[in-house]
């Protein structure tokens, strides 16, 4: 710290910290080839399974590992369906969170492991496992003995008064879960929930692993192609007659939007890639229905009604009124925008009139215009990027983390099989007093067939290992360490005052960067250009690493608590302010430095940035809004009869009324977007 900022305490500023031996590391394992080359090879021992996970060598592990699972799951049950002493039914929810654990410890690595893994056997053999242990989930999700039992122990003094603040709100958890499976009906109604619930489970896998559009490019003339980069063209084009194919979606799509002069050209390319194949709006159809028929079945409403009961917002009441309050004060910045762009539009015409309307597809190429007005003329767009190299970002959060709760990234040579692909880098979490919290494994660089999405995978949540588990694991594994037994071979750790074990939580972040440029042997190594982040790079980063240090510090001896296990719109809070740190000053002085001459980053360029992402906001906020009000209207009270029976669902229609009533800008009238709407899936009704 400055002697200047020594004399200013309520000054808010955090000092850089390079000093430790892992800084540099941290920074070269992700900027460095031939750092990362030598530091993966020093890779050595016998082969262990994915994630360190003793049954995961091999695909067929996954039955092996499932089959296990459902055995403990069948002993717990057992154990609190036969509870009779105070003491057996105090136990009783850390018995049923060490059951919703076991399921977890399948159900997490499976969904992981069959949407990221590049082996198809590995991804077939995750899908199977997931199956398995999800239908199995819903058979004990509408097992009323157990529910009877929690009821039972919630309702006796005696009992519910030894419950330490964790085990009340389990059981208060656990009854609410219970209580939205159908317990309470007869037997054949369980066995049509569990049927109904399988069945939403298969449809949403089908809608996300096939979310496309109907046509994978489109055929423009030559004539068509003005203002789009030539280069990007040739790279990414493929020749017709008289003109060229341009991909409809991905960056070549974008860019054609941002820079096409031909009006037509545009609106062609954007309805071709927000019009989704009619299988998969089948597809997703057939979803919402069946999910409303969950619904009905556990006494909601609606599938809305059922899962904001547990949420923040409460109700879809609450929900539709703050979207429609948002709406309108959003709409003077909307329509101040599109009357900007609606100028820019009248000049770009032939007659220069005016009254020409802004349309879906006009978005993005009068924003870039608007943007190339204010974007200062020294600079060109990706010069910010030069002092945002991936590792020194992986730098700066562990910087970053160390400063606010005292947390950093160490890099971790894998043992053979630990990772699915060889550019994955595994950071041991270290807290400066309790030791080794976490594993976050890094997958950041694109690579052919890898999802574009960036995402926050939870593979296993904190939670404590009791004795009697491990006394159970060495029983039935005399030949292993207990402790890992106990853990499947995954990370524990041992807390040194109170001798108790807690199997770590395990985290993988997906991301889809640029990898480094290839060497050149001409070339003096240490000059190798890194991957470089745009702002927008570096604020996903911020985001995803939010939900990740949820997860991180989140520890608790119950796992249906710990981390991100929680109000599923509460668990966005954290990654969300994770955002305004990446703008902070003070946050930009731990790391952001040029990448080959260390010069620190002025910070009036990031606000020159933040200005130009301004640009366009409002639309992009409307956007969302009426995003969220149509997976209000997918998961509303008119998607069912009384009778449970499904109405005649026609989702586009949905889409262009919505658009219609509440949207400010045009939207095509054969577009089906819907079809692209993976949250749909995992945040369905929220």
């Amino acid at each position: 710290m400055s002697t200047t900022e020594a004399h200013h305490p309520t000054l808010r500023t955090f000092a850089t910290d390079s000093s430790h031996p892992d800084d540099h590391a941290l920074r070269s394992i992700f900027d460095s080839r031939s750092f990362w080359k030598d530091f993966s090879a020093t890779t050595t021992g016998p082969k262990k399974g994915l994630f360190q996970n003793r049954y995961l060598t091999h695909p067929d592990g996954f039955l092996e590992f499932s089959r296990r699972t459902v055995d403990r799951c069948q002993s717990i049950a057992a154990t609190v369906i036969h509870a009779s002493s105070r003491d057996q039914f105090r136990s009783i929810p850390s018995q049923l969170d060490r059951l919703s654990d076991s399921l977890c410890r399948v159900l997490d690595v499976a969904d992981f492991v069959r949407m990221t893994h590049p082996d198809h056997a590995f991804q077939e053999a995750a899908t199977d496992a997931y199956s398995m242990l999800f239908e199995y989930m819903n058979v004990l999700n509408t097992t009323p003995e157990l529910k009877v039992q929690l009821e039972t122990a919630a309702a006796n003094p005696e009992v519910s008064a030894l419950w330490n603040e964790e085990e009340t709100m389990v059981a208060r958890i656990l009854l609410k879960d219970f209580s939205r499976s159908a317990i309470d009906l007869s037997q054949e109604r369980r066995q049509s929930f569990v049927e109904l619930s399988n069945r939403v489970n298969q449809l949403g896998q089908s809608f996300v692993r096939n979310i496309s559009s109907a046509k994978s490019d489109v055929s423009l003339q030559h004539w068509q192609l003005k203002g789009m980069n030539p280069v990007l063209l040739h790279q990414a084009a493929k020749r017709t007659f008289g003109g060229l194919s341009i991909p409809t979606v991905g960056t070549v799509a974008i860019a054609a939007l941002r820079s096409l002069k031909d009006e037509s050209a545009r609106r062609e390319l954007y309805v071709a890639g927000r019009t989704a194949p009619r299988s998969q709006l089948q597809t997703l159809e057939e979803f919402l229905q069946t999910r409303a028929q969950v619904a009905a079945l556990s006494g909601y409403a609606s599938y809305a009604k059922m899962n904001l009961s547990d949420k923040l917002a409460g109700t879809p009441e609450a929900v539709n009124l703050f979207l429609q309050t948002l709406l309108q004060n959003n709409k003077p910045r909307v329509e101040s925008e599109v009357h900007q762009m609606a100028q820019l539009k009248s000049l770009e015409s032939l007659d220069g009139s005016q009254g020409h309307p802004i349309g879906g597809w006009d978005k993005e190429y009068y924003r870039s215009q608007l943007i190339a007005q204010k974007r200062s003329k020294a600079r060109k767009p990706d010069f910010l990027s030069a002092y945002f190299s991936l590792g020194t970002v992986m730098q700066g959060l562990s910087r970053l983390f160390n400063h606010l709760y005292g947390i950093r990234f160490v890099p971790t040579t894998t043992a053979p099989g630990e990772t699915w692909n060889s550019d994955v880098r595994r950071l041991d979490v270290f807290d400066e007093n309790q030791g080794r919290i976490a594993v976050l494994y890094c997958d950041l660089f694109a690579r052919g067939g890898k999802s574009s999405n960036p995402a926050h995978f939870t593979l296993r949540c904190s939670r404590r290992i009791s004795p009697g588990e491990i006394e159970e694991a060495a029983h039935l594994h005399p030949n292993l360490d207990p402790v890992q037994a106990a853990s499947d071979g995954m990370a524990t750790s041992r807390n040194d005052s109170t001798n108790e074990i807690y199997q770590l939580p395990a985290i993988a972040l997906i991301c889809d960067f640029e990898p480094p440029p290839p060497s050149h042997h001409h070339s003096n190594q240490s000059e190798q250009e890194p991957t470089l982040l745009s702002f927008r790079d570096v604020q996903t980063l911020f985001h995803e690493m939010g939900h990740a240090i949820h997860s991180f510090l989140g520890r608790t001896a119950f796992q249906v608590v710990s981390g991100t296990r929680c109000a599923t719109d509460f668990a966005e809070l954290p990654s969300v302010l994770m955002e305004y740190f990446a703008s902070d000053a003070s946050v930009l002085n731990l790391f952001a430095r040029h990448w080959r001459t260390g010069a620190p980053l002025p910070h009036s360029m990031v606000s020159e940035r933040l200005a130009i992402d301004r640009i366009g906001e409002g639309m992009e906020t409307e956007t969302q809004i009426l995003l969220a009000m149509l997976d209000q209207a997918y998961h509303g009270e008119e998607i069912i009869r009384p009778n449970n029976k499904p109405k005649n669902l026609d989702s586009t229609r949905i889409l262009h009324d919505i658009y219609a009533r509440h949207g400010t800008v045009a939207e095509p009238p054969e577009t089906s977007a819907q079809g692209m709407f993976g949250h749909l899936v995992e945040y369905g009704g929220t």
